[in-house]
């Protein structure tokens, strides 16, 4: 069988779906991965998979119709020609308008990954509301093509469903995110000191301002706490800028360390891992940390909260309070063998409920890739 993976982000096809797809090749079908701006490296790691690449016009945070009617069109062009037996697509632009186009060119089977919301649901603005109204408008037409729709949390899935997105709640399945890779993410044991941690893409919406906040108030009564930030910066509109992170830097004792292809180091130097964000499909870096054996706080909203069970391996916090999130990060250092406990859960819950292999036998499973 034929199968084609559209993604808006080249590098994701490795980083974030490189296991569902090298189970896809292992199960003998035929794997076609298209992608905006597929590097020499990208395209080299997918050929020795044996996996065909294609690569598209496609701007994942531009808002031109014009642009976007274009990549439509190119994509009904390339499926026309590739007749795949099946499309699995995630990420906003890639599942709308991949979806259309694949049933445009008569792709008989078309699968969707809803990884989050993004910024146009949270109705920050009026132009937040306006664009986020044309993309609930353009979900109700192409996910009603769709054999089946996965979604990372029961919250996105009931949204969706309230909204009417979907032809049915029959079409939808919950899995439990991206997966992690247990033998990647191997346990390390955690600093006698307490080091906290923050991955992400530099957005406010994941809670850095908040990070950060609560980082320069706990530094004045733990200085031997310390604060790392890892992450890049994005073009998105609610990027952060570098002028802050320098002043943060200067003024809050929080330690920038830029951008880290391979995560496990940073991790292995943290003795608690944070993410504050506002919202998320299932964050992959609290999977991370987690499998490495890290309590994890993060915030009491959809997707975050269902990593973490409170108390067990980690703390729940309220969203945008860096009140809240200072209360919590102050217990965890105070308490040395809590966050050795709480650790402990992590990787077990990590083995139990985020094995990559296990995600990705579900999906296969739901899209008959099973042998």
């Amino acid at each position: 069988m034929r199968v084609v993976v559209l993604a808006s982000f080249a590098e994701s096809l490795i980083n974030f779906r490189g296991h569902f797809i090298q189970a896809m090749v292992s199960e003998g079908h035929e794997v076609v991965a298209i992608a905006p701006d597929l590097s020499e490296k990208t395209t080299s790691l997918l050929g020795g998979w044996g996996v065909k690449t294609y690569s598209i016009v496609l701007n994942r945070t531009g808002m031109n119709p014009l642009q976007d009617w274009q990549s439509y069109r190119s994509l009904v062009v390339l499926l026309g020609k590739l007749q795949p037996h099946c499309l699995f697509s995630y990420t906003v632009k890639p599942v709308i308008y991949g979806s259309l186009a694949a049933h445009q060119a008569g792709v008989p089977r078309i699968y969707s990954m809803i990884t989050g919301l993004g910024y146009a649901f949270m109705g920050r603005n009026w132009k937040d509301r306006i664009v986020g109204s044309g993309i609930r408008w353009l979900y109700h037409r192409a996910l009603r093509v769709n054999q089946k729709l996965f979604f990372q949390n029961p919250d996105d899935r009931d949204l969706f469903i309230r909204l009417r997105l979907l032809q049915s709640a029959d079409q939808t399945v919950i899995i439990n995110g991206s997966g992690v890779d247990l033998d990647h993410f191997k346990p390390v044991s955690l600093p006698e000191a307490p080091v906290f941690l923050l991955v992400a893409r530099l957005l406010r919406d994941k809670g850095i301002v908040e990070y950060v906040t609560a980082a320069g108030r706990l530094k004045k009564k733990y200085p031997n706490a310390r604060f790392l930030l890892v992450g890049w910066y994005d073009q998105h509109p609610t990027a952060i800028q570098p002028q802050e992170v320098a002043a943060w830097e200067r003024l809050l004792g929080v330690e920038y360390l830029g951008v880290k292809k391979d995560v496990r180091e940073v991790m292995a130097m943290a003795s608690i891992y944070v993410l504050p964000s506002y919202r998320e499909g299932t964050p992959r870096t609290v999977l991370e940390a987690m499998a490495m054996g890290r309590p994890v706080i993060t915030t009491d909203t959809p997707g975050c909260r269902e990593t973490v069970s409170e108390g067990g391996n980690g703390l729940l916090v309220t969203v945008k309070d860096d009140v809240s999130l200072a209360t919590a990060m102050e217990t965890m250092i105070l308490d040395r063998a809590l966050r050795g406990r709480m650790g402990e859960r992590g990787r077990e819950i990590a083995e139990q409920k985020y094995d990559v292999h296990k995600v990705n036998e579900v999906l296969m499973k739901t899209m008959g890739l099973l042998r």
